[in-house]
């Protein structure tokens, strides 16, 4: 373990944090300072390898999360399961999903996100192994299950590291970039698991592809501190992460969090648009192999340019807020400008079912992810935007729980659909909806995006 002391920047930084605070063990979430007199951004630039490390975490966590749709027509044709069987074992990992994500807020706030991350990522990296074991729809579950508590620590450990390293004006974009590590975790799993499973067997690429989370595990526990006292990071970078208003650190329970309007308003959009993202990401690979007669070989192109397209969406999602912000634009207006130019984007999917061209199909499809992915991007920074960092991580809890209760509802309803019409209209129906429907439920709950009034 790096000790912080042997900076002397760090050393004064520590003596300045609360005493509560034992950052060089991960548990760490110091009180701010008040900024130094204009900050630059540009005295130091460690933040953005923090940033990095969030990327790649959310790369693995996509890998291991897809890998079961990519081989949903391997496992269905092996093991006999219709539209229902498969939308069970989906229902499982989001069912344990949500009840993760809430848990995994607590944990954050209480340790902070080193600690909190490492220990997400060995809880998942167990259950994607278990997947190789796996022998029928119990099994499957079960280990879906298991991977469903310790990706459910992603986002929240990921977020709250973005609210203790980064500034207001920049969270959009630096969200916008981790957030785009799933994308290219779903590009890599059609590319590189098809050839495993030729290869190897698909059982042997459930536990090739575990190895991914135990190497970014170790880079993480050797790179990451609190920027407090992290030896790498400048007091001129320091200042530039504390430049807005210091907040409290005192830690805040769920019951002034669940009666505010801002964790509804937070967590009633997660509610509406991440059942769509669940959909795309469990059932995108069997459409393509349905509607375009593509096999195991052939559909992982169309598939991961979809995801190149979606990655995209996230890093311009987050760019044109943080842009605005800085040319002087208001939280509440960056936030929901961005927002409703992604919501008209995803409007044209409602038609994809009708594109007999599957690059045509690519293209609308590609789209709409990308849309997604810029809009969830402006929605991940709600948490900071409105609540203390104390807070942050059981706000992003709380509204993950309520987005995997709704992925609970899209998951039955959508095996449901399939096998009583065989047709994705009314599920591309909804797709095109949701995001105008969350923009609404977001100025509705919050009409200025101003901060909660917290005792």
């Amino acid at each position: 373990m790096n000790s912080a002391t042997s900076d002397p920047h760090a050393v004064q930084r520590e003596a300045a944090t609360d005493s509560s605070v034992q950052a060089a063990s991960g548990r760490a979430d110091a009180a701010p300072e008040a900024p130094a007199a204009a900050p630059s951004g540009k005295a130091g630039r460690y933040r953005w390898v923090v940033c990095g490390l969030l990327f790649a975490a959310t790369a693995v966590n996509y890998i291991d999360r897809q890998m079961i749709g990519v081989l949903k027509p391997t496992l269905q044709t092996e093991f006999g399961w219709d539209e229902n069987a498969y939308s069970t074992i989906i229902l499982w990992f989001q069912l344990a999903y949500a009840l993760g994500y809430l848990s995994f807020g607590r944990i954050v706030d209480k340790l902070g996100a080193r600690a909190g991350y490492a220990i997400a990522i060995v809880i998942w990296t167990i259950g994607h192994m278990a997947h190789g074991f796996a022998s029928g729809v119990a099994s499957f579950a079960a280990a879906r299950f298991g991977l469903g508590v310790g990706e459910s620590g992603n986002f929240p450990a990921g977020i709250r590291a973005v609210a203790d390293w980064f500034p207001q004006r920049e969270r959009a974009l630096a969200i916008g970039i981790f957030n785009a590590g799933a994308n290219v975790g779903a590009i890599i799993t059609p590319l590189l698991v098809p050839a495993l499973v030729l290869w190897f067997g698909w059982r042997t690429a459930f536990f090739v592809t575990g190895i991914f989370g135990l190497a970014w595990l170790a880079a993480w526990w050797t790179l990451y501190r609190h920027p407090s006292v992290h030896p790498h990071v400048t007091q001129g970078e320091l200042d530039w992460i504390r430049q807005d208003k210091a907040d409290t650190s005192e830690k805040i329970g769920w019951g002034p969090l669940l009666s505010k309007r801002e964790t509804w308003c937070y967590a009633v959009a997660k509610f509406l648009i991440d059942p769509i993202w669940w959909f795309f990401l469990f059932w995108l690979p069997g459409y393509l192999f349905d509607r375009y007669h593509l096999d195991l070989k052939s559909f992982g192109l169309p598939l991961a340019a979809i995801y190149i397209i979606s990655d995209v969406g996230s890093v311009a999602g987050g760019w044109l807020s943080s842009t605005m912000l800085r040319r002087g634009y208001s939280v509440n207006a960056a936030r929901k400008i961005a927002m409703l130019i992604c919501a008209i984007f995803v409007t044209p999917i409602w038609f994809a079912q009708s594109i007999d061209s599957v690059w045509g199909a690519v293209l609308v499809i590609g789209l709409a992810t990308a849309a997604h992915q810029a809009f969830s991007a402006n929605v991940y920074t709600l948490p900071s935007d409105l609540f203390p960092r104390a807070a942050v991580g059981s706000v992003v809890g709380i509204g993950g729980t309520i987005g995997a209760l709704g992925g609970m509802g899209m998951a039955k309803f959508t095996g449901y659909i399939l096998d009583a019409t065989h047709s994705y209209s009314v599920l591309f129906a909804i797709c095109a909806s949701a995001y105008v429907l969350a923009l609404l439920a977001i100025h509705l709950l919050s009409p200025r995006l101003e901060p909660a009034k917290l005792d």
